[in-house]
């Protein structure tokens, strides 16, 4: 008896097969009988390789730039308002993900023509959070 392991379907089977014919011989053929079954859960694929981390896209020197969100989460708190005049690295509103919060600051100085968000928010990854004129 000889054990080996077989996968069909992608499922992993280890049987136990007798050989008919002799292996010693050069250039004959095999058949073999199987004598028990037993399913193996199959082995897991390999992991797949991350991503790379995408680059925020801040706002562009000059009107009509839109600041985009860094991360995936919660919008906490919005500390601007439409019509607002803004400085550079001013925090403009607050993200949660995974119960870190992630200041959004200002990226230019400038004027906000339209805050797309509100506090409770779920926002993506690139999604347009303020408008500046």
């Amino acid at each position: 008896m000889k054990k080996m392991r077989v996968t069909v379907n992608g499922v992993c089977y280890d049987v136990e097969v007798e050989m008919i014919e002799d292996d010693e011989q050069p250039g004959t053929s095999y058949g073999y009988a199987a004598t028990s079954l037993q399913a193996q859960p199959a082995a897991p694929p390999p992991p797949r390789p991350m991503p790379p981390p995408t680059a925020p896209h801040p706002v562009a020197a000059g009107p009509g730039g839109v600041v985009d969100s860094p991360i995936a989460g919660i919008v906490v708190e919005v500390k601007v308002e439409t019509g607002s005049t803004v400085t550079k690295n001013q925090p403009l509103l607050i993200i949660e993900a995974m119960k870190m919060n992630t200041n959004v600051s200002s990226p230019t100085e400038g004027r906000i023509a339209q805050v797309l968000v509100k506090a409770g928010d779920h926002v993506l990854q690139g999604q347009p959070l303020v408008k500046f004129e």
